[in-house]
C-alpha cells in the first residue's frame, strides 16, 4: 500500500506541463495513486498583490524560466512551443478537470490541454479547442461543457482553490501527500517517493 498524493495544478501553469505529463507514468512506476485537482492561481496571485504571473511582473526571471521549460521538454522529449497569450485563461478547462477526474478521464484530459497550450500554441480557453479535446477521449462536449457551467459544479472549483490555499499551496505544480507539500516540477519524483515510502510506513 501507497499513500495518495494530490496533484495540484493550473492549466496556464508552465512547469505544470512536463509534470502533467509524466505523472500518470511515473505514479504507475511507484504504485502510487493521483488525485488530479486543477485549481486556479489567479486568486493566489492577487492575494500576494500580483495582478500577473509572476513571469511577467519579473521580465528577468520570466526569460530564464522559458529557456528553462525549453531545456526541460528537450531532456524529457516533449515538444514545446511558447503560447503567444501568457497566461491563458484556464477557467473553463479548470471546471472540466473537475468533470474528468469524476468521470475517470482526468490523465489523458490533463495531458491533451498542456499539448494544446504549449506544444501546438493553441487557445484554452476557446470551446472548439476543448471540444476537439472532449471529442478524442469519445466524450460528448455539450454534456461535459453543461456540466461544467454548472452553478454548483463553479462553486467546486472555487473551494478546491481555497483548500488549495489552506494547504499553503503557492504555486504550481504542487504536490501533497497529507498535509506534506511538494512545490515545483523538480519535486515531483521526490513527492512520489515520499507517498511511497508513507504507504509502507503504515
Amino acid at each position: 500500500m501507497t499513500a495518495p498524493l494530490d496533484f495540484w495544478f493550473d492549466f496556464a501553469s508552465t512547469y505544470s506541463y512536463p509534470a502533467a505529463m509524466r505523472m500518470e507514468a511515473a505514479a504507475q512506476a511507484k504504485g502510487v495513486t493521483v488525485n488530479w485537482r486543477p485549481f486556479l492561481l489567479g486568486p493566489i496571485f492577487v492575494a500576494h498583490s500580483w495582478n500577473d504571473s509572476p513571469f511577467n511582473v519579473y521580465p528577468v526571471k520570466g526569460a530564464y524560466m522559458w529557456r528553462d521549460l525549453e531545456r526541460i521538454c528537450r531532456d524529457l522529449g516533449f515538444g514545446f512551443r511558447k503560447p503567444r497569450i501568457f497566461p491563458q485563461n484556464s477557467l473553463k478547462a479548470a471546471r472540466i478537470g473537475l468533470i474528468a477526474a469524476d468521470d475517470g478521464f482526468a490523465p489523458a484530459f490533463t495531458r491533451w490541454v498542456y499539448v494544446a497550450n504549449f506544444m501546438q500554441g493553441e487557445n484554452i480557453s476557446d470551446d472548439n479547442v476543448l471540444a476537439t479535446i472532449l471529442k478524442k477521449l469519445d466524450r460528448d462536449p455539450q454534456a461535459i461543457f453543461a456540466r461544467a457551467m454548472a452553478p454548483e459544479n463553479k462553486e467546486r472549483l472555487k473551494a478546491q482553490t481555497a483548500e488549495a490555499v489552506s494547504l499553503g499551496i503557492f504555486g504550481a505544480p504542487s504536490f501533497t501527500v497529507g498535509k506534506e507539500l511538494f512545490w515545483g516540477s523538480d519535486r515531483q519524483d521526490q513527492s512520489l517517493a515520499w507517498a511511497s515510502k508513507q504507504g509502507a510506513s503504515k
